[in-house]
């Protein structure tokens, strides 16, 4: 399947799926520098905004992006006509390769996506529990915080399911898809009333931008720092990939779904580390930080 076609998936080698189009429109993310160049340097800009407004408050910000699969597994991808290395997470990283603000995900994971587990899942936009574990490890690095010696050793199960880009196809494939049981000393203490709403009808599943949870680690091996986290479904409100990773890792963490940040929030929490997750296929709209996590849920609150 080439680019050309209409369908938002590509089929690539060995049953591996690329999304390549959708409402993000992702191949724009691989359009060249020049092409990124004024958008980019927008991201640069806000970035840097951000690291001087959180140090003034004494907080360390910390921004990383997702890199698509197609920005890590080019390899897989069978014919598809784009150019890896012109994409946004690349891109972005060579302009603030400097900055202690920006951690550069990509090449870790581009280190080691031929290991024994992939680090993205074959039908799925996501990466994999394993891809995580690699980001989540280099971010803790950044942070100078050390991870519980058993976080990758935590129970585990599989099952088959058809995921976001299988079941885009005429006959959606089945992946087994592991899951691990992260949390053991941190509890959640906090639900978001847009979270909560939406859990009270059984439909938390279908909630994204607007989820709000805080969790709390009493362990004494906990790093003794709060967090607040603003990402994506990459991060998720439930534990069972970054957040959930980092909640077993700090004091506390407050997540909240939003690729634009709530300043009056983050200054009522005033945590030690703020830290931002956004996969890069959502690069092609810069936030403009006006954010209020009270407003956006009374707004979005799911019919009775």
């Amino acid at each position: 399947m080439a680019e050309t076609d209409k369908s938002p998936v590509h089929q690539g080698r060995d049953g591996w799926l690329f999304l390549i189009g959708g409402s993000n429109r992702v191949m724009d993310r691989y359009r060249g520098p020049l092409a990124q160049w004024w958008l980019l340097r927008r991201w640069a800009r806000l970035i840097a905004a951000r690291a001087s407004r959180a140090e003034r408050l004494g907080i360390r910000y910390l921004h990383v992006i997702v890199p698509e699969k197609l920005s890590v597994y080019d390899h897989l991808t069978d014919g598809l006509r784009y150019v890896p290395g012109h994409s946004s997470a690349r891109q972005l990283a060579k302009r603030l390769g400097r900055s202690a603000a920006y951690l550069d995900l990509l090449a870790p994971l581009r280190a080691e996506r031929d290991g024994a587990s992939p680090l993205y899942l074959r039908t799925d936009s996501h990466w994999s529990l394993e891809g995580c574990l690699v980001a989540y490890r280099a971010i803790m690095r950044a942070l100078s915080a050390t991870p519980p010696a058993d976080i990758a050793t935590r129970p585990r199960v599989r099952e088959p399911v058809v995921m976001d880009l299988g079941e885009k196809l005429p006959d959606p494939p089945l992946e087994d898809v592991e899951r691990m049981a992260i949390l053991r000393e941190a509890k959640r203490v906090k639900t978001g009333a847009l979270l909560a709403a939406y859990e009270a009808r059984g439909r938390a599943a279908e909630l994204h931008t607007g989820a709000h949870v805080v969790y709390r680690n009493e362990a004494e091996t906990a790093d003794p720092r709060c967090l607040v986290l603003f990402g994506d479904s990459s991060a998720h409100f439930a534990p069972f990939l970054l957040t959930g990773f980092l909640a077993e890792s700090f004091r506390e963490v407050h997540f909240v779904w939003s690729s634009s940040l709530d300043w009056s929030y983050i200054e009522a929490v005033k945590p030690d580390i703020l830290l931002y997750e956004l996969a890069e296929r959502f690069l092609a709209r810069v936030p403009d930080d006006r954010y209020d996590i009270d407003t956006a849920a009374r707004r979005a609150m799911p019919d009775q």
